[in-house]
This record gives structure tokens, C-alpha cells and sequence, in this order.
């Protein structure tokens, strides 16, 4: 009897033992949050500042690990476990070595800028290690985010079991836990902070999603890049740029910015499971605009003083101020002084591309390779291998600006000397990227990319700013078979200009929409006209039947384009010289006739 008591008393302390690890410990479960201790007794308070109440709490994790909280807004008790998410700074010294900030570690620290108790800032910084120091160590984030005009409280998602930013995360195709959504920034480097000169400045600065409709969900994007100058590696003659700057700190920024880059989602179709759907963007590379001057003060980011020793490096701790410019400037600056060498510009018309920032961009390289890194159109490893069409200005001429073709009622880049659009008429290659953050050793593609796939190349032979010869390679046999002349057909290639930068979201999308009813009511009237000439069109009834904006804006495109090819058959068997004519000047100018008939000979 006494060794069934005996049994029973383990069992009960086995069960309490069990219950005071942190439910959420490595499950299988997303980890939102750090795992309190349970190990209460490691747990050391410290008054600062004298008043009577903590200010820093330290203690050990599960894990072994030590961290450190520091109450920065005044307010932890004697007896908390832990800080709070609204102005405190949270660090585990992950590498063990007693600083906090150094190696490896992880610190998250968050603001409230105005007192309401939910944090408008929050810095993550998980340092990398000794090496690289001489280029980006994609390992090592330094990263803010920052809301403007919202109150959601999300901000960037770290895996906390695994003590490592996750700012891909997400659910589904694109609905990220990293706060991408909505009205927010971010401003970001891939370097520890104790080799960054000036800690005001970065290298994604910034990052800037903007929600117009206040459905949470973002619009339009703008991406502004100051690509960092490196210290040269020992050996080699320094940059005079570091002449005189601490030989510890490798990474300077120039104050320019020299890229930058503009999404929108022009039919504003983004919703569950489709959260991110930017259809088109343009890129600016070039010696940009100065924004010294674009200067944001935040007197309570400024940590705890009294606790810098703490740090392996205080300064972010010690920063008040960040330079970038922000959501109201952003977009001006780009066009009213950005001195830009080039623009491109992609246009996702398979509409299949859910990454978080932007439709990512091809480069006018060969039009036949193809795969990441291989030297072709889909050069970029975030770019669609196929489905997306890119064109190129290359010297910048038409400043960024737009314009609606006739020969197809789409919006192309002026300036563009040429284009390619690589067709996915299924979205069978659809957008997708993984293996980014570490521990992945190797950039990947979701998808496997397609060995043959058909061609349509623009080309502005005149240098007027605007297509006027348009190539096939409908077969994917990589040679055009088919070319058509703008110039030869008697057709004028010029077109109205969108100015772009005199051009907000709401316009933008209204373009859309009025191009998309011009497209279906033409493919309306083809439609007419084709059965008039005995084409069949219920060949074609799925096109018929769009249920979205951007279905009626594929649709359309598609059901003119077989049928014009279907009516030009039928009058090329008829040896109809004069129709086929008619035909190819009808759909290349986008102005149909009322009605086509076979002549009567």
C-alpha cells in the first residue's frame, strides 16, 4: 500500500515538474512569443535610476541562455517575469559570451512614440559574426519597422524557438506575419550594428507599403535603396571614404539614394489567401536624389542611460534619430530629382506573382535562357521565369513615364528601346521564392523552371519613345516566325503620355479599370464581328465568362487576339489579300471596322 502512495507522490511531482515549462516550448506550434523563464530563481533585479522599482531584469531561458530586459517607459514591478512590448528592450546573449548586442546575438527593442501603450517603432538586431566584414553578411539584421497612421501592434516576426528573425513567415501564399500589410515601413541592412558607421542611415531606407482603402492590406510599395560602400578587405588600399572613420566599422552609406522601385496592385484585387498582388513596377537605377536632410526624431527610442555597459555596441541604444525619406516624400523625390541612368518596368500578366514587396523585376538580358543567375530575361532570382512582361529604357529617356499602346491597349514603358513578354498563358510557373534566411545554404525556386515557352519581343526602331515592331515566337522554337511593322502597316506608334509622377494610386487604378472596359468591349465588338465572317466563338466561351477585373483584362486580350488569327485564317484560305489587310491594320491600330465581309468575287 505505502509504495502505491509512494508511486502516486512521484506522479504528482513529475506532473508539476511538466507544467512549469512554457506550454509553447518547442512544439510543432508558431512561437509569437519568447518563452518565459520558469527558472524564477536566476532572476535579478536592478534599480537603476534609484526611484524604487526595477529597471532591468535578468535571468536565464530554458535554453541555458542569459537575457536581459530593460524598462525604458518606467513602469516593470518588482516580481515580473518579464518586460513589456510597448518601450522595452529585450536581449539574449545567444553566443555567451556576458554582452549583450555582440555575436549572434538577438535584441529587440520596442517605442512608443506617443504614450498611447502601443508601440510605433520596434528595432530587431540580430548580429551575424566575425566574417564577412567587408560586404553584406546576410545572416545579421538590422532592421526597424515602423507604423504610420495605424494601431495594429504587429510589427516583425521572430521564430522563438529558434531565436532567429523570420520575416518571410507566413501563411498561405502571402499572408506574412512580418507587418508588410497595410500602412507601415521598414528600414533594413544585413550587417551587425558594430560595423556600420552611422547608424541613422540604411541600406532598404526605407521600405514603404501603403494601404488606400483601409482594408489592411497594402497598394502600392515603394522600395528606395543607398547601396553601402564596404571597407576594402586587409591587403588591399583602403577607400578614402574611411579615412577617417573607426577602423572597427566597415559599412558607410553614401546619403543618396541609387535605386528605387514603385509596385502598384493596379486592380486592387489583393484579399484572404491573395494578400499581396502587385501588378506592375518600375525601377530607377542610377546617382538618385541626396536625403541628408529627410531627418525623423524619435525622443523615446533613446534607451535607459545608465545602461549602456551592458551593450557590446550602445549606440542604437543611445540613437534618437533616423534619416530616410518617408511615406509623404517618397514618391516625388523619385521623379522630381532622381537623376536616374535607366528605368525598367514588368508588368506580371499571368497575374500569378504573390511576393511581399513588388513584381520582381527582368533584366534585358538573352530572351532564350533561362533560370536564376543563368544571364537571361528571369536573370533575377525573385523574378517569374516566365509570365511576366519587362521592357527597357536604357538611358532613362522617358523618365519613368507611360502610355497605352494601340496595337494591344496595354500600358508600356516610354522610352523603351525594347521588351520581352515570355507568355504563361496557365500561370503553370508561378511566382514563388524560398530558402533565404538561414540555416538555408542555397537561393531556390518553388517552381521548376519550363524548357519552352512562347515569345513576344517590342522594339522601338524609330526612337520615338514608343513600340512599333512586334515579333512572335508562338511556338517556343526561340525563333521569331512571325513580324509586325507598326510602320510598314501605316499605323502611328505614338500615343498619349501617363505622366507618371504627377500620377497617384487612386488615378492609377482608375487607369486600369478604364483600359480594362476598352479591352473587353473591343473583344466585344471582335466577337461580333468574327461570327458575322462564320467563325465559330463558343471555342472560346471560357474567355467569355471573366469573373474579376483582371480576368476581364486577360480575357479580353486573349479572346481578340485568337479571333482576329481565327478571321485572318479563314480570309488567307479565301486568298482574301484585301481583308487580311484590313484585319492586321484593324487589330494593330485597336480601331475595328463596323463590319468585314468577304468580298464577293
Amino acid at each position: 500500500m505505502k509504495y502505491q502512495v509512494l508511486a502516486g507522490f512521484l506522479f504528482v511531482i513529475v506532473n508539476l515538474t511538466a507544467q512549469t515549462k512554457y506550454w509553447n516550448t518547442n512544439t510543432q506550434l508558431i512561437p509569437w512569443r519568447i518563452a518565459p523563464t520558469t527558472d524564477l530563481a536566476s532572476l535579478e533585479y536592478i534599480d537603476i535610476d534609484k526611484d524604487g522599482d526595477p529597471d532591468v531584469l535578468q535571468g536565464k531561458l530554458s535554453n541555458g541562455m542569459s537575457f536581459i530586459w530593460i524598462d525604458d517607459d518606467d513602469d516593470m514591478q518588482w516580481g515580473d517575469v518579464e518586460g513589456d512590448t510597448d518601450s522595452d528592450c529585450l536581449c539574449v546573449d545567444i553566443d555567451g559570451d556576458g554582452e549583450y548586442g555582440g555575436l549572434r546575438d538577438l535584441c529587440v527593442d520596442w517605442t512608443d512614440t506617443d504614450g498611447d501603450g502601443i508601440a510605433e517603432v520596434q528595432l530587431v538586431v540580430q548580429n551575424g559574426g566575425l566574417k564577412p566584414r567587408y560586404n553584406f553578411d546576410w545572416w545579421a539584421d538590422f532592421m526597424y519597422i515602423i507604423d504610420w497612421g495605424e494601431k495594429d501592434g504587429i510589427k516583425n516576426f521572430i521564430n522563438w524557438n529558434e531565436l532567429i528573425l523570420r520575416a518571410w513567415e507566413h501563411n498561405g501564399h502571402a499572408n506574412f506575419f512580418t507587418d508588410y500589410h497595410g500602412n507601415t515601413l521598414f528600414l533594413k541592412m544585413h550587417g551587425s550594428t558594430f560595423r556600420i558607421d552611422d547608424l541613422r542611415y540604411s541600406w532598404e531606407n526605407p521600405f514603404i507599403f501603403y494601404d488606400f482603402d483601409k482594408d489592411k492590406l497594402s497598394e502600392m510599395a515603394i522600395r528606395l535603396v543607398d547601396t553601402p560602400r564596404f571597407r576594402s578587405e586587409p591587403g588591399k588600399p583602403d577607400k578614402s571614404e574611411f579615412e577617417n572613420v573607426n577602423p572597427e566599422h566597415d559599412i558607410q552609406f553614401t546619403q543618396r539614394i541609387d535605386y528605387a522601385a514603385i509596385t502598384w496592385d493596379m486592380d486592387n484585387d489583393n484579399g484572404q489567401g491573395n494578400e499581396f498582388d502587385f501588378d506592375m513596377s518600375l525601377k530607377f537605377s542610377g546617382r538618385g536624389f541626396a536625403y541628408s536632410d529627410q531627418i525623423h526624431t524619435f525622443p523615446s527610442m533613446k534607451g535607459l542611460p545608465g545602461t549602456e555597459h551592458y551593450f557590446y555596441d550602445a549606440r542604437w541604444r543611445q540613437n534618437d534619430q533616423l534619416i530616410y525619406p518617408d511615406q509623404k516624400v517618397a514618391y516625388q523625390k523619385i521623379f522630381k530629382e532622381g537623376e536616374w541612368d535607366y528605368c525598367w518596368f514588368v508588368f506580371d500578366e499571368d497575374d500569378d506573382c504573390n511576393r511581399w514587396e513588388r513584381v520582381e523585376f527582368y533584366e534585358p538580358k538573352d530572351l532564350w535562357k533561362v533560370g536564376m543567375e543563368k544571364g537571361g530575361l528571369d536573370n533575377n532570382k525573385q523574378a517569374d521565369a516566365i509570365g511576366d512582361r519587362g521592357e527597357f529604357d536604357h538611358d532613362n529617356s522617358g523618365k519613368g513615364n507611360l502610355y497605352i499602346a494601340p496595337f494591344d491597349g496595354r500600358l508600356h514603358l516610354y522610352g523603351a528601346e525594347w521588351g520581352a513578354w515570355r507568355i504563361d498563358q496557365n500561370a503553370a510557373c508561378f511566382q514563388g521564392y524560398g530558402g533565404l534566411y538561414p540555416p538555408a545554404k542555397k537561393h531556390v525556386r518553388d517552381q521548376a523552371d519550363p524548357s519552352k515557352w512562347a515569345t513576344v519581343r517590342y522594339s522601338d526602331t524609330d526612337s520615338n519613345g514608343f513600340f512599333d515592331l512586334i515579333e512572335y515566337d508562338l511556338d517556343g522554337d526561340t525563333q521569331f516566325e512571325e513580324k509586325v511593322s507598326l510602320i510598314s502597316l501605316g499605323i502611328d506608334d505614338k500615343a498619349t503620355l501617363i505622366q507618371t509622377g504627377d500620377t497617384d494610386y487612386k488615378a492609377m487604378n482608375r487607369l486600369f479599370k478604364q483600359l480594362t472596359d476598352e479591352l473587353w468591349a473591343k473583344s466585344q465588338h471582335v466577337t461580333q464581328l468574327a461570327r458575322s465572317m462564320g467563325v465559330n466563338d463558343n471555342w472560346y466561351a471560357f474567355w467569355q465568362q471573366p469573373r474579376t477585373m483582371y480576368e476581364r483584362y486577360q480575357y479580353a486580350y486573349w479572346l481578340t487576339f485568337y479571333l482576329y488569327r481565327d478571321m485572318k485564317h479563314m480570309a488567307q484560305l479565301k486568298n482574301e489579300v484585301e481583308t487580311v489587310n484590313l484585319l492586321d491594320k484593324a487589330y494593330y491600330s485597336g480601331i475595328w471596322p463596323k463590319k468585314i465581309s468577304f468580298s464577293t468575287k
